[in-house]
C-alpha cells in the first residue's frame, strides 16, 4: 500500500485547519451574541419593571425631588445627584493618587520593594465592599466627625463657594464621607491597572528620553503618559464604573436622606443605596416600579459614561495621529 503523498497530507492539514478556524469563529461569534443577548435582556427586564412608573411620571421623574411612598409621589433627582456627586468627588481623589502610585511603582520604587507593594495594593482591591462600609461607619466617620470636619468647616467659613460646600453640623456621615470611602475602594483598582499599563511602555523610549537629559518627571510626562493614555483612561473608567454602582459601603455612611443639600457634609443618597434600602419594603406596584426605574436610569448613566469615554479616546487618538496603547 502506497504511503500518502505530500500534497495529500498538505491538503488534509489545510482542511483540518480551515475546520478549526470555522469552529473558533463560531464559538467567538456565539460568545459575542450571548453578551449582546444579556445586554438586551437586562434592558428589557428593567424597562418592563419600570413601565408603570414611566407611565405615571414620565421624564419628570428625573427632575422631581419628591419621594413620599405614602402619597405615591416619587422622583429620582436626589439619588441621581447623589450618585453623580459622590462618584465625581471620589474620582477627584482616586485618579491622581492612583496615577501617582503607579508612577512610583514603575519609575521610582526600588526593584526589591515593587512586588510586595504591588501585591498589597491588589489585596486591597479584593476586600469586600461591606468591610469598607463597616470600617467607614465605626472607625472613619467618628474620627472624621471629631477631628477633621470641625476644622474644615472653620477653615472654609469665610471663603466664597467653599463655605457653602463645606457647611453645616459635623455629622461624620454624609456625601463627602461616602465619596472618601468610594475613593479608597476604587484607588487599588486604579493604581493596579495603571501600573500594568505603564509597564507596557517600551524601555527604549524611556532610555532615549533619559539619554537626552530628561528628568524622571519629564520622562513620565512626555513619554510614559502620552504612550499609555488610552490605558489610563480605561483604568479610570473601570474605577468610575465601580463608583457609580457601589451599594453597601455607600449605604453605611451616606446618611440615606432623599434630599438635595448644597453642603457635601449633609446626608444624601445614591441610586444603588436607595434601591438596596427600600426594595424589600416597597409596597405597591408604583413604589417598586419607581425603584426599578431608578435602576434603569443608573443603567443609562453607566452606558453614557462609557460611550463618552470611547469618544474621548478616539479624539485623543486622532489628535495624536492614531498612536496610542
Amino acid at each position: 500500500m502506497n504511503a500518502p503523498s505530500a500534497n495529500f497530507l498538505k491538503a488534509k492539514a489545510v482542511k483540518r485547519g480551515s475546520f478549526g478556524n470555522l469552529r473558533f469563529y463560531a464559538v467567538a461569534m456565539a460568545a459575542s451574541v450571548l453578551v449582546l443577548a444579556f445586554f438586551v435582556g437586562v434592558l428589557a427586564e428593567l424597562g418592563d419593571g419600570a413601565w408603570p412608573a414611566i407611565k405615571a411620571f414620565g421624564l419628570s421623574f428625573l427632575v422631581s425631588g419628591d419621594w413620599n411612598p405614602v402619597t405615591d409621589k416619587f422622583g429620582a433627582l436626589a439619588p441621581v445627584c447623589g450618585t453623580l456627586i459622590t462618584s465625581f468627588v471620589a474620582m477627584l481623589f482616586a485618579v491622581p493618587l492612583g496615577i501617582g502610585i503607579a508612577i512610583f511603582l514603575t519609575e521610582i520604587c526600588p526593584r526589591h520593594a515593587r512586588r510586595p507593594i504591588g501585591i498589597a495594593i491588589e489585596l486591597l482591591a479584593g476586600i469586600p465592599s461591606i468591610i469598607y462600609g463597616i470600617w467607614g461607619l465605626f472607625v472613619f466617620a467618628p474620627f472624621f466627625q471629631e477631628h477633621l470636619q470641625p476644622g474644615i468647616i472653620a477653615l472654609c467659613e469665610d471663603i466664597p463657594v467653599l463655605q457653602i460646600l463645606f457647611a453645616g453640623p459635623p455629622y461624620g456621615i454624609g456625601m463627602f464621607t461616602a465619596s472618601l470611602i468610594l475613593s479608597i475602594m476604587i484607588l487599588p483598582s486604579m493604581a493596579s491597572v495603571t501600573r500594568d499599563v505603564f509597564g507596557t511602555v517600551p524601555p527604549t523610549l524611556k532610555e532615549a528620553a533619559y539619554a537626552t537629559g530628561c528628568t524622571t518627571w519629564e520622562t513620565v510626562w512626555h513619554v510614559v503618559l502620552p504612550f499609555s493614555r488610552t490605558g489610563v483612561v480605561g483604568a479610570a473608567m473601570l474605577a468610575l464604573g465601580r463608583a457609580l454602582g457601589e451599594t453597601m459601603a455607600v449605604t453605611f455612611v451616606i446618611g440615606n436622606a432623599h434630599k438635595i443639600m448644597p453642603s457635601l457634609f449633609a446626608p444624601g443618597t445614591t441610586i444603588s443605596a436607595a434601591i438596596a434600602n427600600e426594595f424589600s419594603e416597597a409596597v405597591g406596584e408604583l413604589y417598586s416600579s419607581s425603584l426599578i426605574y431608578m435602576g434603569l436610569i443608573l443603567f443609562f448613566i453607566t452606558f453614557l459614561v462609557l460611550a463618552a469615554a470611547q469618544l474621548m479616546l478616539k479624539a485623543l487618538e486622532k489628535r495624536a495621529g492614531g498612536v496610542s496603547l
